[in-house]
Parts: C-alpha cells; sequence; structure tokens
C-alpha cells in the first residue's frame, strides 16, 4: 500500500486488482442460470464493496479482473475458493493498481462473442484456454477487453445489467465457436439417421 502525503491530509491509496481462471463444475453446467446467477449476484455485492470488474466465460473456463480495496479482495477471493459452480481456481494476479480498467461497471458479464472472434489480438488467443497460455497473455487478453471497455463506455453503456446467458447455449453456440458448433450438430444429425436407419433395418 502506497500513500500520498499531504502537510495537512495525507491520503493513502488502497486499490488492487485480482485476476484469476478456473474451470467450471458439473454443478455450474447442470443450472441453465449460472452465469446469470453470477453476474446478478456479483454486481449487487460489488456496488456495495465498490468493486469494479469484468468476468469473461468460454469453453468451459472463467477468467475474472476486479478492482477494489484489498480488503474487499481479499473478502471476494475467499468466497470464491468455496464457490462449487468452479474448481483449480489459479490467481494470475493480486498486485496493487493506480486506477481502474473497469471503473463503470460493477462486473460485465460476457462469453466468447462474435466481435472476439474478429479481434486480431483475440484470434491468436482462440480457442480460449487460458490454463495454456503463456504467462503474459493474460495481459494482452485483457488489455483487448480494455479496449471493449472504452468503446462501451463512449457510446453510454455504462454499468449495465448482465445479458442473459444459458450456460447450455453459450457452450454449444459461442464457446466452441460457429464452425465447431456447425460441425457439432451435423455429427448429431448424422448419428441421428444412422439410427434410424438401423432401427428401420431391424
Amino acid at each position: 500500500m502506497s500513500t500520498i502525503n499531504d502537510s495537512t491530509n495525507p491520503v493513502t491509496i488502497d486499490l488492487c486488482q485480482l485476476v484469476y481462471i478456473s474451470r467450471i463444475t458439473s454443478t455450474g453446467l447442470s443450472s441453465p442460470s449460472t452465469l446469470n446467477d453470477i453476474s446478478e449476484t456479483a454486481v449487487e455485492r460489488n456496488q456495495i464493496d465498490n468493486v469494479t470488474g469484468i468476468l469473461c466465460y468460454g469453453n468451459g473456463y472463467f477468467l475474472q479482473c476486479v478492482e477494489g480495496s484489498e480488503q474487499a479482495l481479499t473478502n471476494l477471493k475467499n468466497r470464491l475458493l468455496v464457490d462449487d459452480r468452479h474448481k483449480e481456481l489459479k490467481i494470475l494476479d493480486f498486485s496493487e493498481i493506480t486506477e481502474r480498467r473497469f471503473a463503470s461497471w460493477s462486473l460485465r458479464s460476457i462469453t466468447l462473442e462474435r466481435w472476439m472472434t474478429k479481434e486480431p489480438e483475440l484470434k491468436k488467443l482462440m480457442p480460449f484456454k487460458p490454463y495454456e497460455w503463456d504467462s503474459n497473455e493474460w495481459q494482452k487478453f485483457l488489455d483487448v477487453l480494455q479496449g471493449y471497455y472504452e468503446e462501451q463506455t463512449r457510446t453510454g453503456n455504462v454499468d449495465t445489467p448482465p445479458v442473459k446467458y444459458s450456460t447450455l447455449g453459450v457452450t454449444l453456440s459461442k464457446v466452441v465457436g460457429q464452425h465447431q458448433a456447425f460441425f457439432l450438430i451435423q455429427t448429431i444429425l448424422g448419428l441421428m439417421i444412422v439410427a434410424t436407419l438401423l432401427w428401420l433395418l431391424l
């Protein structure tokens, strides 16, 4: 923690950043409202604790960056450790910062959305598997998300309600990517046709 000394009113700076990754559990996948529940609860709590940040979900993985006081983030980390909707939580960073990246978002929840697959810097990090990234690639990922945040702020999308996501729907249509989802659907249809033919023959 650092201080800015003023002869009459010393000010203590207590602003930290917590970045972590984790994997969704079967418990998390079993509820279609998991992402919505996380977002709605977090937004309310974060507004009280003056915590801001962004949560990204894709391919069965979470990556979250949150900003706030050291105590607020420590309390949040402790809650995350006992949340059975995710597992294998790995902290990438917990350090002091001078300013917030996502100051107007109590928590924006996003998935691997279409614009992300077209972003040149993000293409290098796809498919989204943060456990396999090099040590500094999470920082590149956050830099792109910060640019997205700044663009959203310019257009007035400040602290908007969480987008409604279905975990299963996200997993099929956004997480695995459009081309993979297409092949997955084609495979399922092919298996159904084969099963129907076998049933008719027997």
